[in-house]
């Protein structure tokens, strides 16, 4: 990793670790000196990733929807180090589509993974955390910083766990425990790919104006996200113009709105057009879409 990202040889877990985001988290802190736990819900891709992660790495399969899993895991996990250091709640899912055509199934799937997943991830991992006064990491979105339209259900989870975040900060801060946020835009994982091979999702983020249209690489997201928790820090940006969102954040809804008043009657009828999917999207919706979270 570049500038001084370093792990120093402590226990850094990550949920969410079988692709994407998760996938290259863990490995940018094997390859930043952590020994890695990857969590996750398909077995032969989190083999796969633990192995690119190096000999220090293992992989858990877990639901993180089911709190009383999360506990044994967390449990082997410390058992099988000895200490953790870093947890980064990173496991997430989305839909897209108008509120009133939603599929109140996925809807509350996004809630329940992406923040109660969270809640869950968390609650686990604490007592751990409190021993090694370590860090844990809440994975947020731009989502977080304002919400849009057709997206009601992971801009809500998101700005869920962002708030959760800085509960959990408060509460822990005596234990010698911090906890950071991370931000990212629009960032080239298959969640986000999915979401484009929706037409209505695909042209509604192209009218975003500049420079929220725009899909990110992933590597120097990795890069930016992972010194931040090395160091951290309370609130880590993945692109550098981010930091901007939270000052002008308060006037972003009527912002949104107006643009939307424009532009929503073309999205809601292209996405009735098309048959009004309300399905998980990506790679990674589909595993939670099969084993129920």
């Amino acid at each position: 990793m570049g500038g001084n990202t370093n792990f120093g040889g402590g226990v850094v877990v990550v949920t969410g670790a079988a692709r994407g985001l998760g996938a290259m988290l863990a490995r940018g802190a094997a390859s930043a000196g952590a020994r890695v736990a990857l969590l996750g819900l398909e077995p032969e891709r989190l083999a796969a990733a633990a192995r690119r992660c190096g000999p220090g790495a293992r992989w858990w399969e877990v639901d993180v929807t089911d709190p009383e899993a999360l506990a044994r895991v967390a449990a082997e996990v410390a058992a099988h180090y000895g200490r953790i250091d870093v947890v980064v709640a990173n496991a997430g899912i989305a839909t897209g589509g108008p509120v009133e055509h939603s599929d109140p199934r996925t809807f509350n799937k996004v809630i329940e993974v992406n923040l109660l997943g969270s809640v869950n991830t968390a609650r686990a991992f604490l007592p751990a955390l409190r021993e090694s006064r370590g860090h844990f990491f809440q994975v947020a979105s731009l989502a977080a910083l304002t919400a849009a339209p057709m997206m009601a259900a992971y801009c809500a989870s998101k700005s869920g766990v962002e708030a959760f975040a800085h509960s959990l900060r408060a509460e822990v801060a005596h234990h010698g425990v911090t906890v950071g946020i991370g931000y990212l835009s629009w960032t080239d994982t298959e969640m986000v790919r999915g979401a484009d091979r929706n037409a209505a999702l695909r042209e509604m983020r192209a009218g975003l104006p500049f420079p929220a249209n725009r899909t990110y690489p992933l590597g120097p997201t990795v890069a930016r996200l992972l010194a931040g928790i090395a160091a951290r820090r309370p609130h880590v940006y993945g692109q550098a113009w981010l930091p901007a969102m939270q000052v002008v954040r308060a006037a972003l809804p009527a912002t949104v709105t107006r643009q939307a008043r424009r532009m929503m009657p073309r999205h809601e009828a292209a996405w009735l057009a098309a048959g009004a999917s309300n399905d998980l999207v990506g790679a990674g919706g589909a595993a939670a879409a099969r084993t129920g979270g």
